[in-house]
């Protein structure tokens, strides 16, 4: 398992396009309003966070770092796009939220950031441009003080294994890619923006869970718990519906499948 930087310059692409897009098409009155965009399982697990210093891996437009800031921490967001960190920065200054933003590939950033943090957290929809987990696992110890907590909220690998493009659950893709990857084309709609065809490709990894709970271990951190959900924050797969809370879930009988997942490790005093 080696990086894949050919992989990073194609969805760097991707990214620096849709970033404008998603800065108009995220819901962002929670946080323009006072409010955050954290999801409340997120907040439950993570705990009082006030005060403590955060580090923020593949923060895109910010929403979430610029969340945890409300929530009380002094927070660090870094991610490859320029334009999603402009958008980031647009949107500190519109809620007059303060974070500091790095622009790096995940990978570079021991080269450019020598600091300890006492939360490390990562959310939604990153797993996927991880060219190698094995070293991934290591940044993230890496950036942990003694005794502090690595969070992450992720689709959970299992689902990706089905079509998500009909009805039903229709196993299309391996669950063990063993470091492969896909390549998916451009011209489709954004999932944020139905109306926005994205233009550029994307390259995309699947890891499976005991691969992302080795690679943590692996780096020397132990796993506070692992669990598993029913609900996504988008429509991941055809057959979803929206429900009354604004999540959405597979109907009965699909509904017996784990769709989302949260883990806390910590990193040894």
């Amino acid at each position: 398992m080696a990086r894949d930087k050919k992989a990073e310059e194609i969805n760097r692409k991707h990214w620096d396009e849709i970033a404008p897009v998603h800065l108009r098409s995220y819901e962002l009155d929670s946080l323009l309003e006072g409010g955050h965009h954290l999801d409340p399982v997120q907040v439950r697990e993570l705990g009082d966070i006030s005060g403590k210093r955060a580090l923020h891996l593949q923060c895109h437009i910010g929403t979430d770092t610029l969340s945890l800031a409300r929530l009380g921490a002094e927070v660090t967001g870094i991610d490859i796009s320029e334009e999603s960190l402009k958008a980031a920065r647009e949107l500190s200054k519109k809620t007059g939220i303060s974070a500091r933003f790095i622009r790096t590939a995940l990978f570079d950033l021991p080269e450019v950031l020598d600091e300890r943090f006492d939360l490390v957290y990562t959310s939604i929809g990153v797993l996927c441009w991880i060219s190698d987990i094995q070293e991934w696992g290591r940044i993230v110890a890496r950036y942990l003080e003694p005794g502090g907590t690595f969070y992450l909220m992720e689709s959970h690998p299992f689902m990706h294994v089905f079509d998500d493009e009909t009805d039903g659950l229709k196993v299309k893709y391996r669950y063990f890619m063993k470091g492969g990857y896909i390549d998916w084309p451009g011209d489709y709609p954004d999932y944020s923006d139905e109306d926005y065809l994205v233009k550029n490709p994307t390259r995309e990894f699947q890891w499976t869970l005991s691969e992302v709970l080795c690679a943590l271990t692996g780096a020397g951190l132990s796993i506070e718990f692992l669990h598993e959900f029913d609900f996504l924050h988008w429509k991941g797969l055809e057959s979803m519906v929206r429900c009354e809370d604004g999540k959405y879930r597979l109907p009965e009988p699909l509904n017996r499948i784990p769709v989302l997942f949260s883990l806390k490790a910590v990193k040894p005093g």
